[in-house]
């Protein structure tokens, strides 16, 4: 049974989503207050995590930068904002994902089992640890080693570094990323690929401003170039 944190402060939101997952094989503990957040996670590991951007004592974008740098499991954002400005800034913080209220409950449940799929334990690679010139990336271990130097990433972002280098030299389409990665098709719209990847290239000390390691190629996608890292 999966456990999920639900961090939300409509009474009445709330208790239909506790039902819901419930009924659907999930255990479900909800708090109702951001500041609960951060001591709730010093004693337990959810394996996901359902956080409200507007909370009473602490908003969901102060929570994901206290929690995100030792909490690798997803995050998913609730929103009644249909704004981009707040998804982009969840994206940049570190969320796997955001969800607009109201939600239809069966959409909430795809997103809440893509984003577990995506970050199950124990798929099989065939390659375990990649490594181009000073860059060293290992699946097994989910360490990421660059200069000498180890690179914290997200979950999400490892495994976006990784869909990448597997395919080094290779230009991945964005519909291909986003499927990947999100779990659903692109719709033209959504900016959450160009975001991860904006993040993934500051992580990796790459030119943002004319990238010459994860590079864009307009009108197709992105590739990763196996000759940048020397």
């Amino acid at each position: 049974m999966k456990n999920v944190l639900l961090v939300e402060d409509d009474p009445r939101l709330a208790d239909l989503i506790v039902q819901f997952l419930s009924q659907n094989g999930f255990s479900v503990q909800l708090l109702r207050h951001g500041d609960e957040v951060a001591p709730y996670l010093r004693h337990q590991q959810p394996d996901i995590i359902l956080l409200d951007i507007m909370l009473p004592k602490l908003d969901g974008f102060s929570i994901i930068k206290k929690i995100r740098s030792t909490f690798t499991n997803p995050i998913l954002f609730l929103t009644a904002k249909d704004s981009d400005f707040d998804h982009v800034k969840g994206l940049e913080l570190g969320a796997d994902d955001y969800i607009i209220k109201p939600v239809e409950p069966h959409v909430l449940l795809a997103r809440v089992n893509a984003a577990l799929r995506r970050t199950a334990p124990g798929k099989k690679e065939q390659t375990h640890e990649l490594t181009f010139g000073q860059l060293t990336i290992n699946h097994s271990m989910r360490t990421v080693n660059l200069d000498d130097n180890n690179v914290e990433l997200t979950t999400h972002e490892f495994e976006l570094l990784w869909l990448l280098a597997n395919k080094a030299g290779e230009v991945q389409s964005r519909d291909h990323i986003h499927q990947a990665m999100i779990g659903r098709e692109y719709d033209g719209f959504d900016r959450s690929v160009d975001v991860r990847v904006s993040r993934l290239r500051k992580k990796l000390n790459d030119d943002l401003t004319s990238p010459t390691r994860i590079i864009t190629v307009w009108g197709k996608g992105y590739v990763f170039s196996p000759t940048a890292w020397q």
